[in-house]
């Protein structure tokens, strides 16, 4: 694990320098296969996350995003902070190119070109994940840098001025105003370009990325695509770096590990919603979530049960009660869950 910097994006007419950890293994020369690990807000450049991924056999790159240095620390020549300021307010006065999002992105693709410079790092093999505000760049930056081969967005997604934290904000911002920052800044409008096997994370009552503008999200991306929903997923960088989901599902992409299961939609007849999956590992369990709450996605009450295994299908019986929203999940023998789509369910 070192210390580094690299160039970034000039601020206000000056240069900048990003700061950044990075970690190999321990063992052996390489080429290894690389992850760029991007923030969220409140973060900076992790070492231990780093850590975590060298430990799997990675080369990491985890950089700051605030124009900060070691211990958070100001930099002389960093780029702009990472408040609400500098990632919508400015939008009123600021170049585009002074905003924070054109920074972050920038020195996030920034950091790709770095690793896929080095020797002891295969080119080929980079991924991508982020937390939060992470999985916002996250999501956008797969939509522009075609060069990485897997990404995981936890969290973070598109549509923030259809449903998110963040409404409050872009009813503050004239229509013009909030009719630019989407056309520049929302991830809606770069997800469409993901080319990557893509793996998205988050949980039922996330206060920041909800549900609906997550769905919208996800469905965006033509490339291949899974999904992890976990029922109340508490928000946060180790809670976001901790699910087991990632690591494996980036190894099947980039090391040839075995893949996450795969789940098909949740299809409903009748009383009964069955959801068909195919998986190289043991399938240990299945459960249906749903609510039956209405209003906002955060106060939502999820109910789990187990659901039947059959074959290769997850088969459960409905409640009665609508409207109802509903999902399915499979956990194999590692650990790992994969959910499909959720429903709304509004007659019986």
């Amino acid at each position: 694990m070192r210390e580094v910097y690299y160039a970034g994006e000039p601020y206000h007419g000056r240069p900048t320098r990003v700061f950044g950890y990075y970690g190999r293994p321990k063992e052996g020369a390489g080429p290894f296969p690389a992850m760029v690990l991007v923030h969220g807000g409140g973060g900076t450049a992790f070492a231990e996350w780093a850590t975590l991924w060298a430990e799997r056999g990675y080369v990491a790159l985890a950089m700051d995003l605030a124009g900060c240095g070691p211990e958070r620390k100001r930099l002389p020549d960093g780029g702009p902070n990472q408040s609400h300021k500098e990632k919508f307010d400015a939008f009123a006065h600021e170049k585009l190119e002074d905003m924070w999002t054109y920074h972050a992105v920038a020195a996030v693709i920034r950091g790709h070109s770095l690793l896929a410079s080095l020797a002891e790092v295969d080119a080929d093999r980079i991924g991508i994940t982020g937390i939060s505000w992470g999985g916002y760049l996250t999501s956008i930056v797969a939509g522009l840098d075609d060069r990485l081969k897997a990404a995981v967005p936890v969290y973070g997604c598109g549509f923030l001025h259809e449903n998110s934290a963040w409404l409050a904000i872009f009813e503050n911002m004239s229509q013009q105003q909030r009719d630019g920052w989407v056309r520049q800044f929302d991830p809606s409008r770069y997800l469409p370009g993901v080319r990557c096997p893509i793996l998205f994370v988050n949980g039922t009552n996330d206060f920041a990325y909800p549900l609906d503008s997550y769905q919208k999200s996800y469905r965006a991306v033509p490339a291949q695509r899974q999904l992890c929903v976990t029922v109340r997923m508490p928000h946060g960088h180790q809670a976001g770096w901790r699910p087991v989901e990632i690591g494996l599902f980036v190894d099947s992409v980039l090391i040839g590990g075995k893949p996450l299961p795969k789940i098909g939609p949740l299809n409903v007849e009748g009383t009964t919603a069955t959801a068909s999956f195919e998986s190289q590992t043991r399938i240990a369990e299945s459960q249906f979530h749903y609510t039956l709450d209405q209003g906002s996605w955060k106060e939502r009450n999820w109910t789990s049960i187990d659901a039947s295994l059959v074959g290769n299908s997850v088969v459960v019986e409905l409640p009665d009660k609508r409207p109802l929203v509903c999902f399915i999940t499979v956990k194999d023998d590692r650990g790992a869950v994969v959910s499909t789509e959720h429903v709304e369910l509004t007659t019986n």
